[in-house]
């Protein structure tokens, strides 16, 4: 059992905090912005609650974080009440924010100015993989850091995969949304036409899915897709603020993006269609208003 604090309670890091208490065993206090979220995973899970980020990671072994974005994870890291104010020397910190691998790297650095250790891991697998305690984790940072962290992760992962040194986690998630865009609007396109030629879309992909066409999308989104329900997993303004990430990251690196960069943009018309919250497979609802 390790002393662990975890800040930010929001859709992932909420279970993702019941896990490590409940499956991991560790000694949890938690921190939110509203600390009405953290009095409800108290009195949910046990555990306790501190007023300050700092106060989360006093005396902890590892100190978790799980919010919205770079700006976010600054705020609850660096300055006076910041979680690494609070560390002691030997502690780590886990950051399972999708953020940019700058951040990761200033982290890093930080952390390290502190004698403490640091990995960037961004998870994958929706707010259902964090409840099922399933997700998909990308790290980044030094090996004798994550062979100590790895076991703790492992309280709410199926996979957790050391990726290089610090913003290798960052970069792997980049290519997870990358290849998660282009299925997504490949399978939107594959209902809207299959609809359109008069087939039965559940007899298509009942077929095709066995077959080289066949993907995690496919098999856990056509359902809801043909009926026009958006509202089962990761929203399209979380889509787009990591395709920003992901997009940001092309122009200093001089890769090429053309696929992406566009689904981008057809993302940005869902949120006109008012599908903010919609989840990423509502790439369809904007070929079907056309």
């Amino acid at each position: 059992m390790a002393k662990v604090g975890f800040i930010g309670l929001g859709v992932m890091g909420y279970p993702m905090a019941g896990h490590l208490k409940a499956k991991g065993g560790h000694e949890v206090t938690v921190y939110n912005r509203t600390s009405a979220k953290a009095e409800a995973w108290v009195k949910q899970h046990g555990g306790s609650r501190a007023s300050t980020p700092a106060e989360a990671a006093r005396d902890a072994d590892f100190v978790f974080t799980c919010v919205g974005n770079d700006d976010d994870l600054r705020s609850v890291t660096i300055g006076a009440e910041g979680a690494l104010a609070g560390m002691k020397s030997g502690a780590i910190l886990i950051d399972n924010t999708t953020a940019s691998a700058e951040v990761a790297r200033e982290l890093a650095e930080a952390a390290a100015a502190r004698g403490c250790g640091f990995i960037d891991a961004p998870v994958s697998g929706g707010q259902a993989g964090a409840e099922n305690g399933v997700l998909t984790v990308m790290c980044g940072g030094e090996a004798e850091v994550f062979d100590k962290a790895k076991s703790i992760i492992d309280a709410y992962a199926r996979m957790v995969g050391l990726m290089g040194p610090a913003g290798a986690g960052q970069l792997t998630k980049m290519v997870n949304q990358i290849c998660i865009a282009g299925l997504v609007q490949g399978l939107a396109e594959g209902i809207h036409f299959g609809k359109k030629a008069g087939l039965d879309i559940e007899k298509v992909v009942e077929v095709i899915s066995k077959g080289a066409a066949g993907s995690w999308q496919m098999e856990n989104r056509h359902k809801t897709m043909n009926v026009g329900k958006y509202d089962f997993g990761f929203a399209v303004d979380w889509m787009r603020k990591d395709l920003d990430i992901v997009l940001n990251e092309a122009r200093r690196n001089g890769s090429s993006l053309p696929v992406t960069a566009l689904v981008d943009q057809f993302y940005g018309e869902v949120q006109k269609l008012g599908g903010k919250r919609w989840d990423t497979s509502s790439l369809l609802a904007r070929l079907e208003a056309k």
